[in-house]
């Protein structure tokens, strides 16, 4: 397997719907997460007035940065070289003011919209095993309407990147699908979380089949879509109706399904992890832009490996300057 997908001529943009968001990080020990009886590793929907009583619950000063699984694909895609666009949602705070210069600094096209909802933001609880377990307040980035979603911004994308967690608002969720459609554009599509697919059975098989290109899950994702099923089959059976699935399985690297056949990618460092929040995030910005590039899959295989192990060394979805010149020594 070397041929990348088919990406239509003179398009280099990746372009990453999702959720405008602010990241806080919290380093805290298992029994935090007992505490709470919440299971590690999902993604937890709460309100603003939630987030603010678990940090104030926290051990150590926590970090703020800008974040958002979709906002970290497209900024791993520039940082690459290669050409980033963000569409999102965001309040008119201080945190979106943060959130936008984040992407101005790390050459990304910003598209955001305006509300008067303050910006969301996630706390990511990270535990001494390197999971990172998420309380999402959505905020102003749940008010993203259908009829703001314009033609506009996907008429020259390669590739529109959609982040699963979209699928809790299905309307929005359809009007980008349609509009990258429409635009000509190859649609990838992370599914995020098992909630996420947990909560989107009802209509997720049916909206890979007719809308997506590229899918990409983990190993908690695909066995939720798949069932309990041995990674080779499950790798498979995603790529039932897609031109190429994605099963990342952690430390093991990962593996990539196309026209019936499987490639193994291997993983590009040793299998310690300070923190996995942002891996996949960055797992996608490597394989995407490898794809636009016309790269094989075993090469963007090999970039998207790197950037995940990358970030896997520090705590957060930021991958630092000496992380990226090794990645793009790869490339």
């Amino acid at each position: 397997m070397t041929q990348g997908i088919n990406i239509p001529e003179n398009r280099k943009t990746v372009l990453a719907v999702g959720s405008a968001l602010i990241d806080i990080l919290a380093r805290e020990p298992d029994a935090f997460m007992h505490r709470l009886g919440v299971e590690k590793g999902g993604m937890n929907l709460v309100d603003q007035d939630y987030i603010d009583r678990l940090v104030a619950l926290t051990s150590a000063p926590v970090s703020i940065v800008s974040g958002g699984s979709a906002c970290n694909t497209a900024i791993g895609v520039a940082k690459l070289g290669g050409a980033g666009r963000f569409l999102g949602k965001m309040g008119t705070d201080d945190m979106a003011r943060l959130f936008h210069q984040d992407l101005v600094d790390n050459f990304v096209e910003p598209v955001l919209l305006d509300s008067d909802i303050p910006t969301g933001r996630v706390l990511s609880v990270i535990t001494p095993d390197a999971q990172r377990s998420m309380f999402t307040y959505l905020g102003a980035s749940a008010e993203m309407l259908p009829a703001e979603i314009s033609p506009d911004c996907f008429k020259d994308a390669a590739i529109v990147h959609v982040e699963g967690y979209l699928l809790f608002n299905r309307e929005l969720m359809m009007a980008v699908l349609a509009a990258a459609k429409a635009g000509g554009a190859r649609v990838s599509l992370d599914l995020a979380s098992f909630n996420v697919v947990e909560a989107s059975r009802d209509v997720l098989e049916d909206i890979i089949r007719e809308y997506v290109d590229i899918l990409i899950a983990n190993e908690d994702e695909a066995r939720a879509y798949c069932g309990d099923e041995r990674e080779h089959e499950a790798v498979l059976r995603m790529a039932a109706h897609v031109d190429t699935a994605v099963l990342k399985i952690g430390p093991r690297g990962s593996l990539v399904a196309r026209d019936g056949q499987v490639c193994a990618i291997s993983p590009q460092g040793p299998g310690n992890a300070v923190d996995t929040t942002g891996a996949g995030d960055l797992w996608a910005s490597g394989f995407l832009f490898g794809m636009v590039k016309g790269f094989s899959v075993e090469k963007s295989g090999a970039i998207a490996s790197a950037c995940g192990y990358e970030v896997c060394q520090v705590i957060g979805a930021k991958i630092p300057e000496s992380g990226w010149n090794r990645i793009r020594e790869l490339v």
